[in-house]
């Protein structure tokens, strides 16, 4: 049992800087991907909704090959870095770079073909970065430990992180986003700083954390589309997929509706975020404390009814203050338990496959993960604006000026669509196979055979 406490012993300063490179990594997508980048290019700028959709509809492919074919370089990476910790520090200035040129307007003309250009470009040039450094940092704690306790531990301190990550883009730039016809300098000058730091917090966190948990590299591995088969032939691997898809759906459509929320209904924005973070918390705590005696298969059950129920309400009622603050709370509840508990469950997954095929590859999973969930985020962009649209919403108009229609839309936009994949969500638990004694102790036996 000795070889089991030093495995499950990480020091505090390899979680801490693992937690704050996610988080800046994540917060400066959440500010791009999450709302941002559509805001300025269609209200600030310019471009029409019709080809801002066009540009997240093509991204989609690419945004959708790069994840698994990253996943399998990195699998079989060799470097005395590791696999993963090369991508992180060396990808860190160029992924600040493209962020940056995100704000900034290319010199390439003023037309609607201009603008359309410089969206997908910089889509493309900054996604590919975001690809492998986030990939690589969301597997380190699979690679960092076995035990769903010690990861859990990892998780517990990065959903702290991830909920500052996801405050960013929820409350920064609703403050300074750049009117229309207005100044861009001081939002540029934010965004710059941004960028920076977070090229500092990523690049220095590298020297503080590395892989423990890991197999030799096979020398005649098999092929990209052989490895992407082998991950669908894992049944608990497509369960957890329709909940991944779900989670990334939900958090890229509710950062990109809450600006438009705030623009046009009254309740508060403390209030609000206050709501939001004092259920995240309790989420944390209830999340945390039931998964080992309820299980991870009930607690994602329980999870996705509980959110489902107040995106429900938000669609229908969400333009009153109780019911809104409500949501927000309910929602926070969701966003802890889908950042604690999804990746307990992908672990799972990953350390279910080793024990069938005596290979781990984190890579692999984490890229085919994003070839199904990062697709997510482009329809969910494009479903907020095209179901706005529908209902009558004006992107020409100052805030707080849309017809009670467009009002309507705006929340149907927002949580109907999240409502309804949460169903499905809990709906499909019902098969999910990892649980239960049998596989306890599958776990425990891997652990056994790591610790050796």
């Amino acid at each position: 049992m000795n070889g089991e406490t030093v495995e499950e012993k990480i020091k505090l300063s390899s979680k801490l800087w693992l937690c704050s490179a996610d988080c800046l990594c994540s917060a400066a997508s959440g500010l791009l991907t999450g709302g941002g980048m559509t805001y300025f290019f269609t209200k600030f700028l310019g471009l029409s909704e019709g080809l801002a959709s066009t540009v997240w509809i093509i991204f989609a492919v690419w945004n959708a090959l790069n994840d698994p074919l990253f996943g399998y370089i990195s699998d079989r990476t060799k470097s005395k870095l590791g696999r993963r910790i090369p991508y992180i520090r060396y990808g860190s200035f160029f992924y600040a770079l493209f962020f940056i040129l995100t704000w900034v307007k290319w010199p390439l003309g003023n037309s609607q073909t201009a603008l359309f250009i410089q969206m997908l470009a910089t889509l493309f040039l900054f996604d590919t970065l975001y690809t492998a450094i986030a990939t690589s940092l969301y597997v380190m704690p699979y690679t960092m430990a076995v035990s769903n306790k010690a990861r859990g531990n990892i998780f517990i301190m990065k959903i702290f992180f991830t909920l500052f990550a996801m405050g960013v883009p929820l409350v920064l730039f609703p403050l300074i986003k750049p009117e229309v016809g207005g100044n861009p300098r001081p939002f540029q000058l934010i965004m710059t700083a941004i960028g920076v730091v977070t090229f500092i917090v990523i690049f220095a966190s590298t020297f503080f954390y590395k892989e423990k948990v890991t197999t030799d590299i096979d020398e005649n591995p098999e092929n990209i589309f052989k490895s992407v088969v082998a991950c669908f032939k894992n049944r608990s691997f497509i369960i957890f997929e329709i909940l991944s898809f779900t989670v990334i759906f939900i958090q890229t459509i509710l950062m990109q509706g809450v600006i438009y929320y705030f623009d046009e209904f009254d309740l508060p924005m403390p209030v609000a975020y206050g709501a939001l973070g004092v259920g995240a918390v309790l989420g944390i705590i209830l999340w945390s404390a039931k998964v080992n005696t309820w299980g991870v298969k009930k607690c994602v059950f329980i999870m996705c009814i509980v959110f489902a129920a107040g995106a429900g309400a938000m669609t229908v009622f969400g333009k009153y203050s109780v019911v809104a603050a409500l949501g927000f709370f309910v929602a926070g509840t969701g966003f802890a338990g889908g950042m604690y508990l999804i990746p307990l469950m992908n672990g799972d997954v990953i350390d279910y496959d080793e024990t069938v095929t005596g290979t781990r590859r984190e890579g692999m999973y984490a890229g085919v993960n994003s070839l199904i969930t990062k697709p997510a985020i482009s329809f969910a962009n494009a479903a907020f604006l095209m179901i706005a649209k529908a209902f009558g919403y004006d992107t020409a108009l100052a805030s707080g000026m849309q017809s009670e229609m467009a009002k309507q839309g705006v929340l149907v936009a927002w949580m109907a669509i999240p409502a309804l994949m949460l169903i499905i969500c809990a709906v499909s638990m019902k098969y999910y196979p990892l649980a239960g004694e049998k596989w306890n102790e599958a776990k425990r036996k891997l652990e056994m055979k790591h610790n050796q």
